[in-house]
Order: structure tokens, then C-alpha cells, then sequence
């Protein structure tokens, strides 16, 4: 029997069934009910289940469900036998990087899979026998039958499994030479360096993928949305190994609203069916024909609409006279230079209130740079206009502070303390285990607690420094250590309650009439997630307060991307004296400069990614056909 419990209409323009949740939580529990399902029936048959697995952060939280089931559900596996899609080469098992390690921690370790049904590349094999153990690992699965479920991820540049473009349709099983964009966004699992990232991996080919009996691929966040529109509307193409997809009979891509956010339907859905012409919508419309025909708003025509799929806003809301003059005066609205509302003024058509004029501000920042990163120049904005501005930092931020800069802290620090006969036993053991853990660390140790003590002083020194700069008075800064935080791994701990009352202690101590908080969900390690998802849970619970009523959030992006204009609800203008103002503070922070540990697909510092932004938005704002600004830093309020 095969299993299709997520089934989804066929969408015009897309090529492989696609179905969108409003979150991977959502989705990831729709994807491991599929497979509970599959193993059930498999088990009232007598039979055994073969699945394919894959590993990276798009399947944690399917194997986490999974594990639930288990533990809640009776879900058993000891009908299963598992095959996993790749592994670095050359990769010890026991390393953090293994995926041998990835899936005992997140699924075998924790369920009744028994130890000899589960396979997995070995990295350890020598390369001259890479290719028998390549075909004998292939001639496993044909003599179970062939793979009944195949889970998939996507990588940024289209790659499933370690098939990176290039890879033909027919190819097997094999030894992969990665791809220079596949490692540099494997480099933060490695420390944040690329030389240690393997530069080979052991793959599952596409023919055996291909001949799985059902094939899920699952993505998250808009990191991924160009890759998926490719894969999902464009032609089937080596350049693009997961449209690849298009020819198999029942394959099924599991995405969120973010990473569905390129395609035709979410991006242009007027195209696709007939939509609800509310405000918001037609100001997606109408922006997007702006930008698309490169005519400001003002002077588009009934003709532009016409004969770009907007015939129907035409006939329910008139010429195109007034459509626009109403667009660009939203726009028009979105733009002020007093974030925190502009006293004795008339705020009708402002994105703040008026009053009070002094208003209590916390700004959220789940690193110790992401205030300055992503809102500097309204940090500083707040600051200047008198309101009182706290800021919250939510985690350490102690991973991000590379091996070499924490030596360096600590030879510092000790040979100040002996200089001026500052002796302390306790302080100086400390330092010398941490210094010593560091020169003698391997690719599989954490950092222990000295050593995160360490890091996370230095990012501490550097927020204050930027706080000092800004003009942030020493007891409005606060730093929260949100406990999930502290593990010393890139995986974290799941948002707790003690995580959740940090956050709602500094609320209820400021009382602000202003939250800013981070909503960069294209964040790829999730952090930013976690801290926005204990500062909604924090506001729930304190809803109901009265102070709370007077309380509006400010959701702002920056360090990885930016609201989309039709978006945007308050943006912020710098001049050229304000943006390199803001450089200064973010450059505060040291340790994250010439050099960021975790630097993502994009090599450019962030200083330069937030400027590159800013101006982008600000660009925007022009070609629309509104004032040109040097930058803008763009928010979008969250209302609970």
C-alpha cells in the first residue's frame, strides 16, 4: 500500500505536488505521521519498512516527532531498516561532524531501531574501496526490495543528498566532490572554518533516490525559496538536482510559507487563482508591477495592469489613477525618522504613536551584535530622541568567538593579574584549563563551561562597548544567558520555561510602551527562532497586564534579509553620516570582525551585508518612485 497522507491539489506552474505549511513544526509533524503511518501498515503486514533518511537541520524536528511517537505513542521501530543518503569523507564516526553521530543523537539512540538495521556511509573506508562498498551499499537496498519512503533535504544550490549540479539523473552511488558553496555553509558545523570542512562525501546517487517508492523533500525558511521555485517550476536540469524530482510519480515537496515564498502562487497568487483584494494585497500587486516593469508607482497605467494578470483589481477598484495615489500613499506612511513617534505631532498616518513622547523601549537581541547589525541606526535614532532604550541580550553568544581570539583573551587576562600581583587560585586555574582545552581541542570536543565562560566575556566587553557608544547607560543593559542556549554546540536545547521567564522578567520590569525583537527567521542556525518564540511566549502570558495594553512589537531583519516591501509597516531613513555611524558600532564588536565563525553562504562581513541591505530597501523605496534616501532600516509590527 503506498502511503500518500500529505496529498495537495496540482498548483498551475508547478511541476512537482507541493504542499505549504505555516511552519516546519506543522509540516514536520505532517511528514512523521506519513512515516508512522508507512511503518504501521508495514508491520500489520508482516512486513519490514525501508526508509531512506537524511540528515542536516531540515529533518531534526520529523525525527523528533518520530521520537515522540515512540516514547508517547508505542510507535515501534523494530520493523525498520534505515539507509542514510551520505557522509563526509573522510569522517570518524564519533566526530560532532558524523552523521553517524547526527543520527544516533537525533533518532536511533532513542528508539528500539534495532543496531543492525541501520546503515549509514562509512566514512572511514579507504579510498581505493570507496566504490565496492559504494555498489555493495546499493545492492542492500535492492535486496530489501528497494526504498518504500525516501525523506529528502535541499541544499541552497539545488543538491539532494550529495548529488551537487551536475549530477546526472542515472548516477549512482559514488564518492562526491563538493561543491565550494556546500561547504562554506557546512563551515559553521566545523568550528566556522572551511579548511577543516570535508571536501568529499560518500552519496546516495539520484537513480537510487529516484527508484525510492515515495520521495518527501523538505525545506525551511526563505534561504532556500529561489532553490524551490527552480526545482518546483523551472525545467528538469542537472544545474538543479532536485527538480530531478518532476519525473518521479510520487514525489511530494514539504515546505513553509518562507521557503515557498518564490513561487508563482505565494509571490504573484493573482496569476494563479482569483485572490481577496484587501489592502494588503493590492499593495503586494502593485509593488511587485512597479518593480517588475521598472515605472514608479505613479505612473503605471490601466494597460500595465491590464496585460500583467491584473484586469480583475482593475475591475473591482477602478483606474489605475487611483490605485496608485492609495499605494504610494501607504507606502509614504511607512516613512519617519522618529521610530519612537514624534511628539506634539499629528500621528494619524504615522507608523507610532505620538504619545507619551518619552516612552520605555526594550530592544531584543539574540546575539550580542543583532541590535546593532540589524537596527543600528534606529538604536541610535531612540537613543538621541530621548526615549529610555534597555537592551536585552538573549544569549552568550559564545560559539561565535573563534579558538585563537579566546587564547588570546586569557593570555590577556593573566598576564595583567601578574603584572599588578592580582593573584586569585581559582580564577587563574580556570583560565590555564580553558587555554589548555583550546591548544589541544579536537574537531569532536566541546567547549566546556571555562571555555564558554571565556567567549561569552568577550562578547559581553563588546556589546557593552557598543552600548557605551550608542549611549546606553550601564543599567539598561542586561544580559539574559538564555539557558538553551548553553550547550557549546551549533544543536541547541529546546526552548524552556526558565528560557521563557528571563525574557518576561525584563518585560514586566521595564513595562515598555515599545518591544523591538528580532524577526530574521532566515537565521540558519535557529537561534534567532528560539529567542522570537520566548519573547511571543513571554508576551502571552503577560497579555492580560495593563502595561501590556500600552505595549506595541517591532519585529526588524537585517543580518541575513529583509522584509519584503510590501511588507514593511515603519522604515526608517539614515543619512550617509548616520549609516557609517552605525558601522562604527557594529565594528565594536571585535571578535566578530575580519572573519565571522559562522559566516553563512554570504562571505562578506556583516557590517557590509546590513549596509548592502539598508540601501537595497532604501532603493526600493526610489525606484517605487518616493524620496531617495542613502539607507533604511525596515520593521514590521507583530500585534498579539
Amino acid at each position: 500500500m503506498e502511503q500518500q497522507i500529505i496529498t495537495n491539489e496540482p498548483i498551475a506552474y508547478e511541476k512537482i505536488p507541493t504542499k505549504i505549511f505555516k511552519d516546519s513544526k506543522e509540516a514536520s509533524k505532517a511528514v512523521a505521521q506519513e512515516i508512522a503511518d508507512l511503518i504501521r501498515e508495514k508491520q500489520k503486514q508482516g512486513k519490514q519498512c525501508i526508509l531512506g533518511l537524511a540528515t542536516g537541520s531540515s529533518p531534526k524536528s520529523v525525527y523528533a516527532e518520530l521520537v515522540r511517537m515512540h516514547r508517547e505513542e508505542g510507535l515501534s521501530f523494530k520493523n525498520v531498516v534505515s539507509f542514510n543518503l551520505d557522509e563526509y569523507f573522510p569522517m570518524e564516526p564519533d566526530s560532532l561532524q558524523s552523521y553517524v553521530r547526527f543520527m544516533k543523537e537525533q533518532l536511533f539512540d532513542k528508539v528500539d531501531i534495532p543496531k543492525e538495521n541501520y546503515f549509514i556511509p562509512d566514512g572511514t573506508v579507504p579510498a581505493s574501496k570507496v566504490k565496492d562498498f559504494s555498489d555493495e551499499y546499493e545492492r542492500k537496498i535492492d535486496a530489501m526490495g528497494g526504498l518504500d519512503f525516501q525523506l529528502l533535504g535541499i541544499g541552497a544550490n539545488g543538491h539532494i543528498g550529495f548529488n551537487e549540479p551536475g549530477s546526472l539523473i542515472n548516477s549512482r552511488t559514488r564518492l562526491m566532490m563538493l561543491d565550494h558553496s556546500t561547504r562554506v555553509a557546512a563551515a559553521s558545523d566545523f568550528g566556522g572554518s572551511l579548511v577543516k570542512v570535508p571536501k568529499k562525501a560518500i552519496t546516495l546517487g539520484v537513480s537510487k533516490i529516484l527508484n525510492a517508492k515515495r520521495v518527501v523533500l523538505l525545506a525551511w525558511g526563505e534561504r532556500k525559496a529561489p532553490v524551490i521555485a527552480e526545482a518546483v517550476e523551472g525545467r528538469v536540469t542537472e544545474s538543479v538536482p532536485a527538480s530531478y524530482l518532476q519525473t518521479h510519480a510520487n514525489s511530494l515537496f514539504v515546505i513553509d510559507e518562507r521557503a515557498a515564498s518564490e513561487l508563482t502562487r505565494m509571490k504573484t497568487p493573482w496569476l494563479v487563482e482569483d485572490v481577496d483584494w484587501t489592502s494588503k494585497m493590492v499593495k503586494k500587486a502593485v509593488t511587485n508591477l512597479s518593480l517588475s516593469l521598472s515605472i514608479p508607482i505613479l505612473k503605471l497605467t490601466n494597460k500595465d495592469y491590464n496585460d500583467n494578470g491584473l484586469s480583475d483589481l482593475l475591475a473591482q477598484h477602478g483606474q489605475a489613477y487611483e490605485i496608485n495615489i492609495e499605494v504610494f500613499n501607504q507606502l509614504q506612511h511607512t516613512i519617519t525618522g522618529w521610530p519612537g513617534g514624534k511628539p506634539n505631532a499629528d500621528d494619524t498616518n504615522r507608523p507610532e504613536r505620538a504619545l507619551p513622547a518619552k516612552k520605555r523601549v526594550i530592544i531584543f537581541s539574540p546575539h550580542p551584535d543583532d541590535d546593532i547589525i540589524s537596527m543600528g541606526g534606529t538604536f541610535q535614532r531612540l537613543v538621541d530622541q530621548g526615549h529610555d532604550v534597555h537592551i536585552g541580550y538573549q544569549t552568550s553568544g559564545n560559539i561565535a568567538v573563534a579558538d585563537d581570539e579566546a587564547i588570546r583573551f586569557i593570555d590577556f587576562v593573566v598576564d595583567f593579574n601578574h603584572k599588578f600581583g592580582i593573584e586569585n587560585k581559582e580564577t587563574q586555574t580556570l583560565f590555564t584549563e580553558a587555554k589548555e582545552f583550546l591548544k589541544n581541542k579536537k574537531d569532536s570536543d566541546i567547549d566546556p563551561a571555562a571555555v564558554r565562560y571565556v567567549k561569552g566575556l568577550i562578547r559581553r566587553g563588546e556589546a557593552k562597548a557598543t552600548c557605551r557608544f550608542v549611549g546606553i547607560p550601564e543599567e539598561n543593559v542586561h544580559f539574559l544567558d538564555m539557558p538553551f542556549y548553553e550547550t557549546g554546540r551549533i544543536e541547541k536545547k529546546p526552548l524552556g520555561s526558565e528560557d521563557v521567564k528571563v525574557v518576561a522578567d525584563l518585560i514586566e520590569e521595564v513595562k515598555p510602551h515599545q518591544v523591538y525583537a528580532a524577526g530574521d527567521l532566515a537565521d540558519p542556525h535557529g537561534t534567532h527562532k528560539v529567542c522570537l518564540d520566548a519573547i511571543f511566549a513571554a508576551i502571552e502570558g503577560l497579555k492580560h497586564k495593563n502595561f501590556m495594553k500600552d505595549c506595541w512589537v517591532w519585529l526588524y531583519r537585517g543580518a541575513w534579509a529583509e522584509w519584503d516591501i510590501h511588507e514593511i509597516e515603519m522604515a526608517v531613513p539614515m543619512s550617509p553620516d548616520q549609516v557609517l555611524q552605525k558601522r562604527m558600532g557594529i565594528f565594536k564588536h571585535q571578535s566578530q570582525k575580519d572573519g565571522v565563525v559562522f559566516q553563512g553562504t554570504d562571505a562578506r562581513e556583516f557590517w557590509q551585508r546590513a549596509e548592502e541591505r539598508n540601501r537595497a530597501t532604501a532603493g526600493l523605496y526610489n525606484k517605487l518612485g518616493l524620496a531617495e534616501y542613502e539607507a533604511m532600516e525596515a520593521f514590521v509590527r507583530w500585534k498579539f
